[in-house]
């Protein structure tokens, strides 16, 4: 049984500062995070494969930072300059190779108040 277990997250102000993390109970290929903001679609904020290639949403590029542990299988995702915008239920995603396999984090909330 696959696990993703997720922290981090919680409120903070404009211009704040978050750091989430995932912890995985196995190795994946590629690992990052998604969002669902109420009444949108879940999107893309950040993933990295496991040989350190990184791939951003347009919308967090200069703000977000994604990083990985391969060898405690876990991603981090740092979140500076945060904006109303940002809020949102944040998920963590891990893939095997082509994607065959996707799993899921059980989501965290990140509120940013202006």
């Amino acid at each position: 049984q696959v696990q993703l277990v997720e922290s981090g997250g919680g409120l903070v102000q404009a211009g704040g500062s978050l750091r989430l993390g995932c912890a995985a109970s196995r190795s994946f290929v590629t690992m990052g995070w998604y969002r669902q903001a109420p009444g949108k679609q879940r999107e893309l904020v950040a993933s990295m494969t496991s040989a350190g290639t990184p791939n951003y949403a347009n919308s967090v590029k200069g703000r977000f930072t994604i990083s990985r542990d391969n060898a405690q299988n876990t991603v981090f995702l740092q979140m500076n300059s945060l904006k109303p915008e940002d809020t949102a239920v944040y998920y963590c995603n891990a893939r095997t190779q082509f994607s065959t396999c996707v799993y899921w984090g059980q989501g965290t909330q990140v509120t940013v108040s202006s």
